[in-house]
């Protein structure tokens, strides 16, 4: 956090933190440096909008946001595992099953035997009911966003495509190593606190 808080826009006597817990964002010259603090500002005040609106969502829908982002990660597959969906999510297999049972309970997914292993038991989103119940809750805002994208050309678009790849990348690695043992910072890290004299 620099020494100095400053002013957001049309929040004059307000103290901010532009960059909290990490090193500068923005080096080189002063118009780039600025532009990559942008930047870096933008993608946090994006995520923290998207972790609010999906609790938004998700008290509009009648559910828990956990259960939601699963049921929105499983709608990108269709049907997984109980064991798939908790690598994905991070869960442990028996919140994941506490997920599963609210959300067949609900009727947004059932449990059914893969008809080509019959060991082998899949959750299977049931479309019907998402789409009588949540996409309407995002519909007007993929609105939005289509019309948002119709203002940029196909290499614009293309550009954009490939930062959110990027960005998708870079979330994968950190949350695995989020998800790994906690890192300990050795005796050579400057931010190790330094012995007693």
């Amino acid at each position: 956090m620099s020494e100095e808080a400053s002013q957001p826009p049309g929040g004059e006597g307000h103290q901010r933190w532009d960059l909290p817990w990490a090193e500068p964002f923005g080096t080189g010259r002063p118009e780039r440096a600025k532009l990559a603090e942008q930047f870096g500002a933008g993608v946090r005040r994006t995520g923290s909008l998207f972790q609010l609106m999906g609790q938004a969502a998700a008290d509009r829908i009648g559910i828990n946001a956990t259960d939601l982002n699963c049921l929105n990660i499983l709608s990108f597959h269709g049907e997984m595992t109980a064991g798939e969906l908790a690598r994905e999510t991070g869960l442990s297999t028996a919140s994941i099953t506490g997920v599963t049972d609210r959300l067949e309970e609900a009727g947004f997914v059932r449990r059914e035997r893969d008809p080509a292993d019959r060991r082998r038991v899949v959750i299977r989103l049931v479309l019907e009911k998402g789409l009588a119940e949540v996409a309407p809750v995002f519909l007007p805002m993929a609105r939005d966003w289509q019309q948002m994208a119709d203002r940029y050309t196909d290499d614009e678009l293309r550009l954009i495509v490939d930062f959110y790849g990027r960005m998708e990348q870079i979330i994968r690695t950190h949350l695995a190593r989020l998800r790994g043992p906690a890192e300990t910072a050795s005796p050579a890290d400057p931010a190790s606190p330094a012995d007693p004299a």
